[in-house]
């Protein structure tokens, strides 16, 4: 049997890996549109690749998956996991090393143009020639970062299969503002408690590390909030959306005023930008500052974009799959980016990926022992 995978993402290459572990005579094919495999992996975790999370559901199997291709994991204080040296490049060698000892075959500047199905399986058209194949497994990712390998070419191929997808925005993403004082503020980093308001109404929050920019704000809290924002600003009729900094979520008002009334100013909690933007935007009165401090209304204009979203929110819906087997077409899988399914940061996207590519190849692997 011939199996072809379209995308050496993270899912693709966790099933070309396991299904050669699983099958060894399994003629296995990888087509990829960029010039080299896992190019989204390097930018994971600031480069040093948050490979799961010891909080994701997955750990355990990503873990030994790792394991099994010579790559350790180290954990940090938070639960996220990297590669023991983290270092993103040798992710990407161990996992490409892995497919070449196991005999897959991985065509690279090889974009899919179209996939037909037939009575004996798939025809590949791609910018490298034609394919064809038994079984195919659709891990082309999602819309975010087209400069990484993104873009949304695997939406078309399955729809062309008789796929669906829910609507497709961008997530884990930073978020554009219209305040001139939080601008002012780019470079600077804030514990605070941030709420997403729609029309006045309090929809989501969380607390984490802010980190204030020239276009307006980021850090993990933002990024995880920010699928709200999406949502939002793709609706025909957006409301006014707003994010509310609590920057002392530990203190109530009171105790925050008699410390700012015992020491006269907020600098040693606050630092000195943000203490000192409370006080000018009060015109130098206390309370206001104090108010401003716990309720801080940033006005937000929309996202930054595909572009700079880590993850697609939306995708072809779960209810089209089961064990990552098309319910639509007969001999097509599809895992990863692609799928409806999207986490915060930390790592969990990722576990998911490749929870979802060592699922699909058990899978086809299940149904060869049945054959």
């Amino acid at each position: 049997m011939a199996t072809i995978i379209i995308g050496a993402g993270a899912s693709g290459l966790a099933a070309a890996i396991t299904l050669r572990q699983l099958l060894p005579g399994e003629k296995l094919t990888i087509l990829e549109k960029q010039a080299c495999a896992g190019k989204k992996l390097y930018a994971t975790g600031g480069g040093r690749c948050n490979l799961t999370n010891t909080a994701a559901e997955n750990f355990e199997q990503v873990k030994a998956f790792f394991e099994s291709i010579g790559v350790p994991l180290r954990i940090d204080g938070e639960g996220r996991a990297y590669p023991y040296c983290e270092k993103a490049d040798s992710v990407v060698a161990a996992l490409t090393g892995a497919c070449e000892k196991l005999g897959a075959k991985m065509h690279f500047g090889c974009a899919v143009q179209k996939i037909q199905k037939s009575e004996n399986g798939f025809l590949l058209s791609t910018a490298g020639g034609a394919f064809s194949a038994d079984r195919v497994i659709l891990a082309a990712g999602g819309m975010a970062q087209k400069s990484l390998g993104g873009g949304g070419s695997g939406y078309t191929l399955a729809e062309a299969l008789g796929h669906s997808q829910t609507p497709l925005l961008p997530a884990l993403v930073q978020l554009n503002a219209s305040s001139r004082r939080i601008k002012a503020l780019a470079g600077t980093r804030a514990k605070c408690r941030v709420t997403i308001e729609l029309s006045g109404r309090a929809v989501a929050g969380e607390c984490g590390e802010v980190l204030f920019t020239d276009y307006g704000l980021s850090g993990i809290v933002i990024l995880n909030l920010s699928h709200i924002v999406s949502e939002n600003f793709a609706k025909k009729d957006a409301e006014r959306c707003m994010a509310v900094l609590d920057f002392t979520p530990d203190m109530g008002e009171k105790e925050l005023l008699a410390y700012a009334k015992r020491f006269g100013s907020l600098s040693a909690l606050l630092g000195e930008k943000i203490s000192a933007m409370l006080f000018d935007e009060a015109q130098g009165d206390m309370e206001t500052a104090v108010k401003y401090a716990k309720h801080q209304n940033v006005i937000l204009t929309g996202t930054k974009g595909f572009d700079f979203a880590q993850i697609t929110a939306g995708g072809v819906p779960l209810s089209e799959i089961q064990n990552f087997k098309s319910l639509k077409c007969n001999g097509l899988y599809l895992c990863g980016e692609i799928l409806d399914r999207q986490f915060p940061c930390g790592g969990f996207n990722l576990d998911f990926a490749w929870h979802s590519g060592i699922e699909t190849a058990k899978q086809i692997y299940a149904e060869a022992c049945n054959d």
